[in-house]
């Protein structure tokens, strides 16, 4: 990924995307807006407990850097499951639909959404020119958001998953994401080969064990045939200084905000 500045603001790009003029994307971190601590300082999220205000504010900042308004951007309610919609025009805030991935094939409309140690995954297909976002947590991981995310671009749009770039944005890295044993059953029962994906603790009792959600969603994607995909390999819990995370921070926290357009 390559790191970048912007007056105030620093973000980062996935290099398979960066140079693509036909779209914009950005992983935004936490710095460059107005929020006070502990949600310091661009905040997108407006459930954590964050002035309203402030919020919007830093809304209109992280769109104002793709040359849009905050109002024409599309994102959902993020529930942690597996559906994917697709996105025709803004929802209104008080209606939006329950999802964590979304697509879209209409140039011009913006897809957002939040995070805070979950995975963002970013998706262009520049045959037939479709994006798509998707929110994945470990839940969302599990229940396979990022191979319903290219199903269903493929099943709206007749995208190949072959021609997709993919992208795995900043989170929780398998260094700090400890999980307790509920979890790694059910990583077992999804993946054949989940012994790449728990790092089991030393006593072998199932307490402590870490979870690879980067190398999970390499894995949930290269299986429905994705085969660009670029890690970003950034861990959210380790890197407060310029993300949010909800693990580090004891959910105290804001939220940074990830957006992909379609240029024409």
């Amino acid at each position: 990924m390559d790191r970048i500045r912007h007056n105030q603001l620093v973000l980062y790009q996935f290099n398979s995307l960066r140079y693509r003029q036909e779209i914009s994307h950005a992983i935004f971190t936490r710095r460059g807006g107005v929020s006070k601590p502990p949600y310091d300082s661009l905040n997108v999220g407006s459930t954590v407990g964050d002035d309203v205000d402030r919020v919007k504010a830093n809304q209109q900042i992280m769109s104002g850097f793709f040359g849009v308004d905050s109002d024409s951007v599309c994102t959902t309610w993020q529930v942690h499951g597996s559906h994917v919609i697709c996105a025709h025009r803004k929802a209104p805030d008080d209606n939006l639909p329950r999802a964590d991935g979304i697509i879209t094939n209409e140039p011009h409309l913006p897809l957002v959404m939040r995070f805070a140690d979950c995975i963002p995954l970013v998706l262009y297909d520049p045959v037939q020119h479709v994006i798509g976002l998707a929110h994945a947590g470990w839940r969302g991981t599990v229940a396979g958001i990022g191979q319903a995310t290219v199903r269903k671009m493929s099943k709206a749009y007749g995208v190949r998953p072959r021609d997709i770039i993919a992208g795995i944005g900043p989170g929780i890295g398998p260094c700090c994401y400890e999980v307790g044993p509920e979890v790694v059953l059910q990583v077992r029962a999804t993946y054949l080969d989940y012994r790449d994906l728990v790092i089991p603790p030393p006593n072998g009792n199932g307490h402590g064990s870490h979870l690879d959600l980067w190398r999970a969603n390499r894995l949930a994607l290269e299986a429905v045939g994705v085969r660009q995909i670029e890690t970003a390999n950034l861990c959210t819990a380790c890197l407060t200084d310029e993300f949010y995370s909800h693990r580090a921070e004891s959910g105290k926290t804001g939220r940074f905000g990830v957006m992909i357009m379609l240029n024409n």
